[in-house]
């Protein structure tokens, strides 16, 4: 009996482990999505619901997180020496904060929703570029804008230009996005042909 559980739990430590692991190839959507088939339906569930292109949801995965489901901002240091607190609460996927992934739960009504959840943090990338579309008038297909209004926040928006790190930032995302969206364009027949759905 001891054996048998021993067994469960190495079974479950390991489809843990694989499923929160970074992707072998990140710069490829055709490979992430190879490797992480359900990844694509949740990518396409949330691109269906809100309008955000797929593409422009791993764009600004990528920037974040670099697809870490643990990511934190680094900790600063004091006298460049002792580790002191982090400068903001982002964690998991989207790098969220706490004050904005609570208000996601609260009009989306996903109350079970994680930061270090795939399935949610695309949700939520897909609420957030939804509203920064009704709120600036920005659209879901302006990667450069979208993400200088994820990064910055609604409010802040309009002090971008002044901001000249955030706009390197923002032109990144965009140039991966275009990456990201020709790669697509060439296995999105296969991907959403495939029937493979281990659970």
């Amino acid at each position: 009996m001891k054996i048998l559980k021993i067994n469960y739990l190495f079974i479950l430590i390991i489809f843990i482990s694989g499923c929160s692991s970074v992707p072998k190839n990140t710069a490829d959507s055709c490979a992430i999505f190879t490797e992480r088939y359900m990844w694509y339906k949740h990518a396409k569930k949330a691109e269906k619901k809100w309008g955000t292109p797929i593409y422009l949801q791993l764009a600004i995965i990528k920037m974040e997180s670099s697809f870490d489901w643990l990511a934190k901002p680094a900790r600063q240091k004091l006298f460049k020496v002792v580790p002191y607190k982090r400068p903001s609460s982002s964690f998991g996927y989207s790098q969220a904060v706490k004050g904005t992934w609570k208000q996601y739960k609260e009009e989306t009504g996903n109350k079970l929703a994680v930061r270090t959840r795939f399935k949610d943090s695309v949700d939520f990338i897909g609420w957030y570029t939804n509203k920064t579309e009704k709120i600036l008038k920005i659209s879901k297909k302006d990667a450069f804008k979208q993400y200088l209004a994820y990064h910055e926040g609604w409010g802040n928006f309009k002090n971008y230009k002044n901001n000249k790190k955030v706009i390197n930032l923002a032109k990144r995302v965009e140039k991966q996005s275009n990456i990201y969206k020709q790669q697509l364009s060439e296995c999105k027949n296969f991907l959403s042909t495939s029937k493979y759905i281990i659970f």
